[in-house]
């Protein structure tokens, strides 16, 4: 739609990274609301956002109004950068291993999402004759609005999140938690994880198509990736289990790292194919595992604070790198966006390692 819509070819990406420069501006109100009335109301809050960023994305459609659309994307940002910290409420009340499989579930809902959302856009997205795509951003209101209900039904440990006292008094300030190691490598590990995996995501279309594969090969690359992405989680949380989340975590770095290495060696569609699977399982085991990292590095009267810088530095650099893959890409090539993974997983690697030897 952005390529229909925008009124240069240069733009037609812009929703896309608009969409994830609302995830991050979102994170940090979203973590205020929640630390002030409790998680139940901001993501009551937050599935109302994401209703009315399906409606408008339609009716920018509707109107073919380029800039509208835009806004439609940046409100479905500002109900990502709620949804995202699902897997951190899922942690409420747990502790050690509980804590990581916890996290872990709520993930494979990643899973069943990129089962059902393609096909609910195959679906939907003729439902409204001679506007395509509407429907299918109409539906995407419809998940929000099912989301809303369940939602409803959240109810937390008594006066943990509800109360709005210790949680925004107590604890540490964002200065003090930030020169915390613990948790700062935490944070670190989450961003390099989340940060490279968009990175070489959102440039490896762009590198297939150039190369002189097909669109539809492309298309199958990337849900290849996105199945690896989550399918992990059945197993990631019993990893952490046995083996700790920092071990998992440099895993998952060292495996995006292999796909690194992997997309190097070649441009057959067999070396695009696997490298993008190691990124979705190193990704996957990365991003579990500081997230596990990150929740047992605060108290539960900074939690919310935490949990916000974390979500903000991730989404952050997320938000950055989409605005810049693709011009890197078309600059450089496909060969200089895998050689800067290693420098970027190494700084992050050498504490994790020390970290997790120090722990055993």
């Amino acid at each position: 739609m952005g390529q229909d819509l925008s009124p240069e070819p240069a733009l037609a990406t812009l929703p896309v990274s608009i969409y994830n420069l609302g995830l991050a501006l979102g994170t940090l109100p979203a973590a205020w609301i929640m630390r002030k009335y409790g998680r139940r109301s901001g993501y009551i809050v937050g599935a109302l956002i994401g209703i009315l960023s399906g409606l408008v994305a339609a009716g920018a459609i509707s109107l073919g109004a380029f800039a509208f659309f835009c806004l439609g994307t940046f409100l479905a940002g500002l109900y990502a950068s709620y949804v995202q910290s699902y897997r951190f409420a899922a942690a409420d009340g747990r502790i050690g291993a509980d804590r990581a499989r916890a996290i872990s579930w709520v993930l494979v809902g990643g899973l069943i999402a990129a089962i059902i959302g393609p096909q609910l856009v195959i679906l939907t997205r003729d439902a409204i004759p001679g506007v395509p795509f509407a429907g299918s951003f109409i539906s995407q209101a419809g998940l929000a609005l099912i989301a809303f209900f369940v939602l409803t039904q959240l109810r937390a440990k008594p006066d943990r999140s509800a109360a709005p006292t210790a949680s925004a008094e107590g604890g540490r300030t964002v200065p003090q938690l930030m020169a915390s190691p613990k948790f700062l490598l935490g944070v670190a590990a989450g961003v390099v994880s989340y940060g490279l995996m968009s990175f070489v995501m959102t440039a490896a279309p762009l590198a297939m198509v150039g190369c002189g594969h097909s669109i539809d090969h492309a298309a199958w690359g990337i849900q290849w990736h996105v199945l690896a992405m989550f399918a992990p989680s059945l197993i990631t949380g019993k990893l952490i289990a046995r083996f700790g989340k920092e071990k998992v975590t440099a895993a998952g770095l060292i495996i995006i790292g292999v796909s690194g290495a992997v997309a190097l060696t070649g441009l057959d569609l067999r070396h695009f194919f696997v490298s993008l699977i190691l990124l979705g399982i190193g990704w996957n085991f990365g991003f579990i595992g500081a997230t596990a990292m990150v929740a047992d590095a605060h108290t539960e009267e900074e939690r919310s604070r935490a949990q916000g810088v974390n979500d903000f530095a991730v989404f952050g650099t997320v938000a950055a790198l989409s605005f810049f893959s693709g011009t890197l890409m078309q600059a450089s090539g496909w060969h200089l966006i895998n050689m800067l993974i290693f420098p970027l997983i190494a700084i992050v690697l050498a504490p994790l390692v020390w970290q997790a030897s120090r722990r055993h």
